[in-house]
């Protein structure tokens, strides 16, 4: 390229520069943005409208939208992260170490910090919100791990949890403890015994309607070999469920009857409120269901076929062959899959546009997509695209190391763009010219409205108009 700009006497634009895997500049095919690839599928950055990638695959990636206030990093993805919201942040490591921060509605701004399962630590502007906890000594958790507030002491000797306004003592857990709230007492010393009740309370919706939410009694005897409830009491579809496992299992409503003998395995099940009869034994291998709601036939592995008003899944010689179907207007979803990810292929229709969206994987060797506005992309080596569909994290950090081949084409702009081997070969079509280069761009051509143009060793040899 020196040598170049000496024997020509000008500047050698970047625009101009096609030197293969070391250095490659050019206009994106399926967006209105630049993207520059250097040192092979080591180095790449891109720029649409506001948005900047750049990235060195698989060690980092930096993704910036300040239009949105968002930023994110990664390195060696999915080991370690980092995003930024707005005012919301949160990194963390291997899952394991973490640490959040941002505002609530309240304008509490809480941070988090998490070393999992050992250390959980919460701040605040308003102290009421703060709390640490040292798994298994001593602790105080708020709206962490499915429930509203936890105390604990040396766990599991004592453990308190509350969610909504349900409160559990645990002793030893998980074998005894005593809850209370929302109209419910109940204690247990599992496996022995255990009792709960629940007295019919009422709620006011989110329209302002008040509905009753029905009680229960709850109560085993030497779990799970003496299993009684009752279910729904003051509500117009009580439950009774009484079992010994794994002896048997009845469930009678209105709605509903469930028989199982040697439980999980042999049921017969009459639904009169969906309107269908079910046979199962043994489950799930053997399933057979006869109604107006459903159907389904299945001895698997060698065959199943279910299929109700809008879903369907067929599968034969299980997992070798798999169909999905989900049609609710306007989505008409399909997916067929044959050994898991060695073949799947998905669509999705809009019933009223009639656009499709198509999705083709064959691990480890392509992944192909067609999406509604009808841009296409073929990538040939996709090592764990077909596993992680959609995964932005894979597409940034790991696709580009082993993309041998990459092409796209935009209909609508009329642009489209082929590259082997990280550009050693790259062709670009548009409406305002045509470009190829090859090896190491040692040759270049490019055809625009003003003439053709070539480049032999990157020196210009001639130009046509």
């Amino acid at each position: 390229m020196l040598a170049a700009v000496i024997i020509i006497g000008t500047p050698v634009r970047a625009d101009d520069i096609s030197a293969g895997f070391i250095f490659d500049h050019f206009q994106l095919t399926l967006e209105q943005g630049l993207r520059t690839e250097s040192a092979g599928p080591f180095y790449y950055s891109q720029k649409i409208e506001d948005q900047t990638l750049w990235a060195i695959p698989p060690f980092y990636s930096s993704l910036d939208n300040p239009a949105v206030e968002s930023h994110e990093d990664d390195f060696l993805y999915p080991l370690f992260t980092s995003i930024r919201y707005g005012q919301e942040r949160r990194w963390q490591f291997f899952q394991l170490l973490s640490m959040s921060s941002g505002v609530n509605p309240d304008d509490t701004a809480p941070r988090q910090f998490t070393l999992f399962p050992i250390y959980f630590q919460q701040r605040a502007a308003d102290t009421n919100l703060n709390y640490t906890a040292v798994i298994p000594f001593y602790g105080h958790l708020k709206n962490r791990l499915f429930r509203d507030e936890i105390y604990l002491v040396m766990f599991p000797a004592y453990v308190e949890t509350r969610k909504r306004d349900v409160v559990t003592d645990n002793y030893f857990f998980p074998f005894v403890d005593v809850h209370h709230g929302n109209g419910m007492q109940g204690w247990q010393v599992w496996p022995f015994v255990g009792r709960e009740h629940k007295e019919v309370t009422t709620e006011t919706n989110g329209f302002g309607d008040v509905t009753t939410v029905g009680g229960h009694d709850h109560a085993f005897y030497m779990w799970p070999f003496y299993l009684a409830q009752n279910n729904g009491l003051g509500t117009d579809n009580p439950e009774k469920i009484r079992a010994s496992i794994p002896f048997f299992e009845t469930f009678r409503s209105p709605q509903r009857d469930i028989t199982t003998v040697l439980w999980p395995f042999f049921t017969t099940i009459d639904d009169r409120e969906k309107k269908y009869h079910e046979w199962q034994g043994p489950w799930p291998f053997v399933i057979f269901t006869r109604g107006e709601s459903r159907e389904t036939s299945r001895v698997w592995p060698l065959f199943s076929q279910s299929h109700n008003g809008t879903l369907e899944n067929d599968s034969y010689l299980w997992p070798v062959y798999t169909y999905t179907r989900l049609h609710s207007d306007p989505l008409d979803r399909e997916r067929t899959r044959i050994a898991y990810y060695l073949y799947s292929r998905l669509s999705e229709k809009n019933t009223e546009t009639g656009k499709t969206r198509i999705r083709l994987d064959m691990w480890p060797f392509f992944t192909w997509h067609h999406d509604f506005n009808g841009n296409e992309r073929l990538q040939i080596l996709a090592l764990l695209e077909p596993a992680v569909p959609d995964n932005p994290g894979i597409e940034r950090n790991w696709s580009p190391l082993w993309s041998l081949w990459r092409s796209e084409n935009n209909p609508r702009a009329g642009a489209s763009s082929q590259s082997l081997l990280w550009n050693l070969y790259r062709r670009e079509i548009s409406p305002t010219h045509q470009k190829l280069s090859i090896f190491f761009g040692l040759y270049q051509s490019q055809v625009q409205p003003g003439g053709t143009s070539v480049r032999l060793f990157y020196i210009p040899i001639g130009r046509s108009h």
